[in-house]
C-alpha cells in the first residue's frame, strides 16, 4: 500500500508544475475486486510444480485500491497517463502430492500458505487524433501511444519440507522488478455531455510472453468537476522470466471517483 501512495504523491508532483500548461487535468481514485485465475511455478535447479491458483493454493477474490492521473498537454507534446494498481492474492492450499517450489520440496497435504504480489505501475505517453474527434463534434476520440509498464513481483510460499521434522515450516520467496514497453490505445464515446464511454487496451507479444490489459468504464460527471465510473478490468500475463513461469490473469468490477478540470 506504501509503494501506491508513494506513487500517487509522485503523479501529482509531476502534475502540478505541467497542469498549468494542459488543456485538462483528470485524476481518479477506486477500488478494484480483483479475480486471480491462472498458474505458476518456481524453477530453481530442478524444474518447479505447477500450482494453479485457486484449485492448488486457495487463493479467493481480494479488493484492492487503484489510482491514476492523466495530463492532456498543448498539441505538439505527448499527453502523460499514469496510474498505480496494486494487484495481490493469498491462501492457504491442500494438495495430495509432495510439490516443488523453488529449491524446497514440500510436503503434500492441507495447510501450506502462499501469497502472489504483482503490482503494475504505469507511464503512458501518447498523442490523440484531433481530426476524428473534429468530425465527430467531439462525440468519439482515440489515443494511441506507448506505455511502460514497472511489474513489481513476489511470490512466496510457508509449508513443511519434506524430509522435515514434524511441524517444521519454512519459505521460500522469489521477487524481482521488470520494466516492460507495451502499446497503448483508448476511444471514447460521449453520446450526451455528462456521459462517456471509455476503453483502453495495452499489451506486447513477444514469443510466448505476453501481457494484456484490458479497460472499459462508464464515467458520469455527477457535479462540477467531480464525476464516478463504473467498470470491469482485466490484467492477463504470461511469462517465462527469471526462474518463474506464469501465466496468470486478475480480473473483475471496479468503482472510481474522480475530478477534471
Amino acid at each position: 500500500m506504501r509503494k501506491l501512495f508513494s506513487v500517487l504523491g509522485l503523479v501529482l508532483l509531476l502534475g502540478i508544475p505541467t497542469s498549468s500548461y494542459a488543456y485538462w487535468v483528470e485524476a481518479a481514485v477506486g477500488i478494484w475486486q480483483q479475480n486471480p485465475n491462472g498458474d505458476l511455478s518456481y524453477t530453481e535447479g530442478a524444474p518447479g510444480t505447477t500450482l494453479d491458483l485457486e484449485r492448488d493454493l486457495g487463493h479467493d477474490d481480494e479488493v484492492q485500491i487503484m489510482g491514476r492521473l492523466r495530463i492532456r498537454t498543448p498539441v505538439f507534446l505527448p499527453n502523460i497517463y499514469l496510474m498505480g494498481t496494486p494487484m495481490e492474492s493469498d491462501g492457504t492450499g491442500s494438495r495430495s502430492e509432495d510439490f516443488r517450489f523453488g529449491d524446497k520440496t514440500f510436503t503434500g497435504g492441507p495447510g501450506f500458505y502462499s501469497k502472489l504480489t504483482l503490482d503494475q505501475y504505469d507511464i503512458a505517453f501518447y498523442y490523440e487524433f484531433p481530426a476524428l474527434k473534429t468530425a465527430s463534434i467531439g462525440t468519439f476520440n482515440i489515443d494511441g501511444g506507448l506505455d511502460v509498464r514497472i511489474i513489481d513481483f513476489k511470490a512466496e510460499l510457508t509449508g513443511t519440507i519434506s524430509p522435515s521434522p514434524p511441524g517444521l515450516t519454512e519459505t521460500e520467496t522469489k521477487s524481482f522488478t521488470l520494466p516492460i514497453p507495451l502499446v497503448y490505445f483508448a476511444a471514447k464515446v460521449v453520446p450526451i455531455d455528462r456521459l462517456s464511454i471509455e476503453a483502453e487496451a495495452r499489451g506486447i507479444y513477444v514469443s510466448d510472453n505476453h501481457i494484456l490489459s484490458l479497460i472499459g468504464r462508464v464515467k458520469v460527471k455527477v457535479f462540477g468537476p467531480m464525476f464516478g465510473t463504473v467498470g470491469y478490468r482485466y490484467e492477463g500475463i504470461k511469462m517465462d522470466v527469471k526462474d518463474i513461469v506464469a501465466d496468470i490473469n486478475f480480473s473483475g468490477p471496479f468503482l472510481e471517483a474522480g475530478i477534471q478540470f
